[in-house]
């Protein structure tokens, strides 16, 4: 029988980090829909309705594992979407620059996974999805920090597939190219025209469409799928 999509997460706890704004905020509005109880780990709280935050540094290995361990039942569901940018060309960049974006996204994933691993693979049963980027398959200039930590969580995503498959848990990577979001929204028009000639749809997705992707991959209806990385780029990449 075909799930019913507001009753797809119930009884499941979700993580979602960088959950307050964009991406991260559309899947957790999409969890809270399907019956999840959320809770989102973010540096500032938004406007959140009907979901539990955390202000946690997910680049902070004492952090995470204190908010993980705060939860009053374990995490049945994680979406590492928490990132940043610090863009600029690679003989210009600074060791600040580099690292930063590190250890947010790739490092900050790695401390979230390592914090839920240990009770899903307990219960026998998970699902992870990485939020990553098509500039982590391909590159682009000036991203070389974004575009390495992206590449590096590709090869966290297919590890820990195969670490954790054994106990029942999948882990899988969303690869978004550019998404029209308030930040993409306020860029220059011939940005955005580049990233729009490139696209094979000529028309960019939004928030909702990354969302429904990564809310795919969590649910029972991909239960048999992990260590992929789904592009959803309008065929910026293909």
């Amino acid at each position: 029988m075909a799930q019913k999509k507001n009753e797809a997460f119930v009884g499941r706890t979700a993580i979602v980090t960088g959950g307050s704004r964009g991406i991260g905020r559309a899947i957790a509005e999409g969890l809270k829909a399907g019956g999840a109880r959320v809770v989102v780990f973010d540096r500032t709280e938004g406007e959140l309705t009907g979901m539990d935050f955390r202000a946690v540094d997910i680049a902070n290995s004492a952090a995470v594992a204190a908010a993980v361990g705060s939860l009053d039942r374990p995490a049945d569901l994680l979406v590492n979407n928490a990132g940043i940018t610090r863009d600029r060309s690679l003989m210009k960049m600074s060791d600040e620059e580099w690292q930063g974006v590190l250890d947010v996204n790739l490092t900050g994933a790695f401390m979230m996974l390592r914090a839920v691993a240990p009770a899903m693979c307990a219960q026998g049963f998970g699902r992870i999805v990485n939020v990553v980027s098509i500039n982590g398959l391909r590159g682009k200039f000036g991203q070389a920090n974004y575009a390495a930590s992206k590449a590096g969580l590709v090869g966290l995503t297919k590890t820990a597939a195969r670490e954790l498959g054994p106990k029942g848990v999948t882990v899988n990577a969303v690869a978004p190219g550019m998404v029209l979001t308030e930040m993409t929204l306020a860029l220059a028009e011939d940005v955005r025209r580049k990233a729009l000639d490139e696209s094979a749809l000529k028309k960019l997705p939004g928030v909702d469409d990354i969302a429904d992707a990564v809310l795919f991959l969590l649910s029972d209806r991909a239960s048999f799928i992990t260590g992929q990385v789904l592009k959803v780029d309008a065929g910026q990449y293909i």
